[in-house]
């Protein structure tokens, strides 16, 4: 009987273990890398003067999606990719998060690494985290990464990795390093190339992976977001760009291109290429106050129109079904956890409610989108900090109270977006609205009609019109009246606004570093 029993134990253990196998090796590896403040107009295969043969490749050879859509913030199109869900839902609706605030992604939220690593996935980060760190489990390595090596904040020097940065409470500017090993200070690399900095580590994960165990490796790469620094050799091709700024805008954007080249060489070099899903994003539109371009698209960084939400974005790998596609179905970035969680074979029973669908099969296989509808923000908190050139068109109570619409549940006043199927609505002030001119063209092309001002509710048919001159509000009064009920329901559903005043208690001191302090 006991060697029955023994014989039995044997068998059914052979079989987990075999089942295991299995299951490992049909997760893929997955490589996920976010530039920082790339425009829409600034890739090579949107016919930019900029050339990216390496993102042009990829693109090429995967599926480009060109109905894609991230958030205009830092913060917020992190958060959103990392939980799936809404930034409303998050209490996440206005503005990033600065060095001495004191919050980050709420904790009971289960981020994207932590779902991985329940099904096996190795997972490491590199680059930009800017979720919070003002203790320390909300740091990445205790939000599901086994390892990190980048920086905490939104910005810095790119060579110094020196952030400096307003301490409100204290009435002074603080210049501290802001980069990190794990949990520790990084110390040692003053004069390395923020982009080559990343994008080695990144190799060097990828080199020491076990290509047995599935890996999750997340490249938040500083490029292409200002300051405007790159080597000189990266500068050289671009003479022919007259303007100072977007030369070496040009720059940043080649280096980038090169080093996501050079992450993907080294996933084909050490046989994880066939099982790898590769996916690039952008995290907001380009800041044009920095060389970063959207044309033809209205707006920018900060804004609600197009160019501050359009993304630049594609998924590269062999395991699509249909390669070499364009995709214009509707996908946003809060889509990327349920999308790679059912990759990874993860279950999402553990998060919170998600925002996000699974559009595998929309990006593989060329399904319909799941997704109909899609809210860009509500933030009533909202404040353009970089006004349109000359002017801010900020709208007035009085507008707002003389319009048609005020009598509506949802408060007009308030800047709003949402998007369902073709429509698109704004409500409030989007943020600067001008077009911006081609970059080495004259300003023929841009500026908004001074015969059709801003509105306090505005509405566009984007499939026919992306570049958003036509408004239609009072052709579709229908539509409008819908869309501004769900923009009400969703403001019921919101979480309250988190966004504290500095703690002085950020403070790293003369020769400290940005990091945890409460």
């Amino acid at each position: 009987m006991a060697a029955g029993q023994t014989r039995y134990s044997l068998a059914v253990t052979a079989l987990i273990v075999n089942f295991a196998s299995v299951f490992a090796a049909q997760q893929p590896h997955i490589v996920f890398i976010l530039a920082d403040d790339f425009g829409w107009y600034d890739v090579g295969y949107h016919s930019s003067e900029i050339r990216t043969p390496h993102l042009d490749r990829l693109s090429a050879g995967g599926v480009r999606l060109e109905n894609y859509y991230v958030q205009p913030l830092c913060s917020p199109s992190r958060n959103q990719l990392m939980t799936g869900r809404y930034q409303i839902h998050t209490g996440m609706q206005h503005q990033i998060i600065w060095p001495c605030q004191p919050y980050c992604v709420p904790l009971e939220e289960k981020l994207l690494p932590q779902l991985m690593k329940e099904v096996g996935y190795a997972t490491h980060m590199v680059g930009k985290w800017h979720l919070g760190m003002y203790k320390e489990d909300c740091l990445p390595t205790r939000r599901g990464f086994d390892t990190y090596f980048g920086y905490l904040t939104g910005s810095e020097d790119y060579y110094t990795h020196i952030r400096c940065s307003p301490i409100s409470a204290l009435n002074l500017t603080r210049c501290a390093l802001d980069l990190r090993e794990g949990e520790e200070v990084a110390t040692g690399y003053k004069g390395v190339y923020s982009t080559e900095l990343l994008s080695k580590r990144a190799i060097s994960i990828i080199e020491k992976h076990n290509p047995d165990k599935p890996l999750f490796l997340y490249v938040a790469l500083q490029a292409v977001h200002a300051p405007l620094q790159v080597p000189e050799r990266y500068v050289a091709p671009y003479t022919f760009i007259r303007d100072h700024d977007r030369r070496l805008y040009a720059g940043m954007v080649s280096a980038m291109d090169e080093a996501v080249g050079n992450i993907t060489r080294t996933l084909q070099q050490r046989g994880l290429w066939d099982d790898t899903v590769l996916v690039f994003s952008t995290d907001n539109g380009g800041q044009t106050l920095s060389g970063g371009s959207n044309w033809p698209l209205r707006g920018r960084k900060w804004s609600l129109w197009e160019g501050g939400v359009r993304g630049v974005g594609f998924v590269a790998s062999p395991l699509l079904k249909q390669t070499g596609t364009v995709s214009r179905e509707l996908i946003h970035i809060s889509d990327w956890l349920p999308t790679l969680g059912h990759l990874a074979g993860a279950s999402t029973t553990g998060t919170k409610p998600l925002d996000g669908f699974n559009v595998w099969d929309t990006i593989s296989k060329g399904f319909a989108s799941p997704r109909l509808e899609l809210l860009h923000n509500i933030d009533p908190l909202y404040i353009d900090i970089a006004p349109c050139p000359g002017r801010e068109r900020q709208l007035t109570l009085a507008q707002v109270v003389g319009d048609s619409w005020a009598k509506s549940g949802f408060n007009v006043s308030i800047h709003a977006a949402i998007r369902i199927l073709n429509w698109k609505l704004l409500t409030g002030y989007p943020g600067c609205d001008i077009w911006f001119p081609r970059p080495g063209h004259n300003g023929s092309e841009s500026g908004p009609s001074e015969a059709d001002p801003l509105k306090p509710v505005m509405l566009f048919d984007i499939e026919k019109d992306p570049e958003e001159r036509n408004d239609v509000s009072d052709q579709f009064p229908v539509v409008v009246d819908y869309l501004l009920s769900r923009l009400h329901q969703y403001q019921k559903s919101a979480s309250p606004i988190n966004f504290p005043d500095d703690d002085p208690r950020c403070d790293p001191g003369p020769t400290g570093a940005w990091g945890p302090w409460a």
